[in-house]
């Protein structure tokens, strides 16, 4: 089984598991949104998570392709600079790191868009060598 993800990292984005990264890490958008605006289900879910968090990596390692892009670097890249497109130069689109660049993360939606589909892309480009 490939080790697509980290549980190092995974334990690092839930230090801000209020915000829902973690669990947009390991590719639970629908979950990471509701932590987000629910402060992790009012720091509980947040707790709970902290023993989940084995289980979610698991997960996202059966789910998600391994290749050349890293998952651990491009998360990275987009928590902390992701409104600059820098993980979107990483991934080999140039045109929209620059638009991102140039706008904010296109204003900003275009950031939450990728918290929401950087797995899938990754895999995407994963699985085509």
């Amino acid at each position: 089984m490939a080790d697509t993800h980290s549980k190092t990292l995974g334990y690092l984005l839930w230090i801000f598991g209020f915000t829902g990264a973690h669990r947009f890490y390991y590719g639970k958008p629908i979950t990471g949104i509701i932590w987000l605006y629910t402060g992790g289900l009012l720091l509980i879910g947040w707790i709970i998570d902290f023993f989940l968090i084995p289980s979610m990596d698991a997960g996202a390692d059966k789910k998600y392709v391994e290749g050349r892009y890293d998952y651990g670097t491009a998360w990275i890249l987009l928590t902390f600079l992701g409104l600059f497109g820098i993980h979107r130069f990483y991934m080999g689109k140039v045109l929209t790191g620059i638009l991102y660049l140039l706008t904010g993360g296109l204003f900003t939606i275009g950031y939450a868009y990728d918290y929401c589909t950087l797995n899938g892309q990754l895999a995407e480009l994963n699985s085509k060598g």
